[in-house]
């Protein structure tokens, strides 16, 4: 079974608007390889829409520096399967996931490879829900933000995890792994 991994990029504050922390060479060289270790990406339709917009070519690659390239590529690359009951047709290397979102997301999981990743913030608090992610990354960022989406309000009930790992990169920001403790 390959496990789903969920990273977001947060405030101290728990802000996790995309537009409240600054991006940097590394950590989007950091993103490409998190999201190249996977064998396919699951994301709600704002995600993979926001995800999109910004890197599937020629998506504004003359406004955006070189160094965002690499994870431009990657994104573009990675198959994708996309949670939405608004949407009709999905393409850039994805499919829409319909039906049960735990059955569908069980399914994803029980087929062999070395992971699946998600990002954003309400498909995973509905993964979360049923207990699917395996490992969750927080890369919290040295910045109050003061408004913005949060993480997991509402959650029915509480998520315990064990730290896994640990990284402090250059702009100050650490990136905490954790696994549910089952």
């Amino acid at each position: 079974m390959r496990p789903l991994r969920y990273s977001i990029n947060v405030t101290l504050d728990g802000c996790c608007d995309h537009q409240a922390i600054p991006a940097d060479e590394e950590l989007h060289r950091r993103a490409a390889d998190s999201l190249g270790r996977a064998d396919a990406l699951l994301f709600g339709r704002v995600t993979y829409e926001m995800m999109e917009e910004a890197f599937r070519p020629p998506a504004s690659a003359t406004g955006r520096p070189d160094w965002m390239e690499p994870f431009a590529r990657t994104i573009t690359e990675a198959r994708k399967y996309v949670v939405s009951s608004t949407l009709d047709l999905v393409d850039w290397n994805a499919e829409l996931v319909r039906g049960d979102l735990g059955d569908a997301v069980r399914r994803l999981k029980d087929e062999p490879g070395e992971g699946l990743f998600t990002g954003g913030v309400r498909l995973p608090m509905a993964l979360a829900e049923l207990g699917l992610i395996d490992e969750y990354e927080f890369v919290v960022h040295p910045r109050i933000a003061g408004h913005g989406p949060s993480l997991f309000a509402g959650l029915s009930a509480h998520v315990e995890l064990r730290p896994v790992g640990r990284e402090e990169l250059a702009s100050g920001a650490l990136a905490l792994r954790y696994e549910p403790r089952r």
